[in-house]
């Protein structure tokens, strides 16, 4: 049978009305050298490109697209339309970028080896498979609040947005947070909020709660902070273990009705670790 059409992923993803003329404003032009260029220099970064670059770029984005796809298949089963669609919308492009040296990356983009890519100050831009992965995984519906603990390139929670009501997401290094805060407003992503801080305390502010917390470095407990922000139904996937260490584990924790919290493994992962209080509190942190 064949797959899903471009065309038919977007629809399923712009069905809920709600998000239907955020979404309309965001896709309003088309995605140019020109709107690349603009969009980067309105986020305070530069980069020139021709247009055999450009288009040798986004020449690599299709078969990108059909990889991802796959994955999703072998390893879950089944690819959601939503999180496929979300990977077609985002300009990958757009957030490969070296903030300590102030360059632009774009040329990485859609690799035929999927793997990370440094961004500066220690952070890294993760796979786009392990990306498509954990975002599947955390299910996303277009009612959802979402939590990101390490907004690194800003790619994950970009993604996020695309399918929910509201990313939020935290960068504990000061630069690149700073840095990647400005970079949403110029695709007209505008239900993204930034903020720099440590992601161990989660973000209490938003009284409601997430409906999906995602953390993107890997912690050596689950945070209990994070857990009692979690909705009832609401899913966090977390990886955890030691840092710069090989057995690092995908944890899965829901937490049900009646407030209760339950964990699943995963698969293995490795991820650069959680910083600030986590490496302060995990001599004295609870096994899993």
């Amino acid at each position: 049978m064949p797959g899903p059409t471009r065309r038919s992923l977007i629809a399923a993803t712009l069905a809920a009305p709600a998000l239907l003329s955020r979404r309309a404003r965001a896709a309003a032009a088309p995605w140019t050298r020109q709107e690349f260029e603009r969009a980067m220099a309105q986020s305070g970064r530069h980069v020139e490109l021709t247009d055999a670059q450009f288009a040798a770029i986004q020449a690599r984005k299709p078969a990108a697209m059909k990889r991802i796809e796959q994955y999703l298949k072998e390893h879950l089963g089944s690819a959601d339309p939503a999180v496929l669609a979300a990977f077609e919308a985002v300009p990958r492009e757009y957030f490969h970028y070296l903030y300590d040296q102030h360059r632009a990356t774009p040329g990485d983009a859609y690799e035929e080896n999927p793997k990370p890519w440094a961004l500066g100050y220690g952070s890294a831009l993760s796979d786009y498979l392990g990306q498509a992965y954990m975002s599947q995984v955390c299910r996303p519906r277009p009612q959802d609040t979402t939590l990101e603990i390490g907004t690194g390139s800003g790619f994950q929670s970009a993604l996020l947005s695309r399918i929910v009501r509201r990313a939020y997401s935290i960068e504990i290094i000061e630069p690149l947070g700073h840095a990647v805060g400005k970079i949403f407003a110029p695709l007209g992503y505008d239900n993204v909020t930034t903020r720099v801080g440590d992601g161990y305390y989660g973000w209490p502010e938003v009284g409601e709660g997430f409906d999906i917390i995602i953390v993107t470095c890997a912690a050596q407990y689950a945070p209990p902070d994070l857990l009692k922000q979690l909705k009832p139904s609401g899913r966090m996937v977390i990886p955890i273990g030691q840092p710069f260490k090989r057995g690092q584990v995908l944890y899965v924790y829901t937490k049900d009705d009646n407030g209760k919290v339950h964990s699943r493994r995963d698969v293995g992962v490795f991820f650069i670790p959680m910083t600030g209080a986590m490496m302060k509190t995990a001599a004295a942190a609870p096994a899993n």
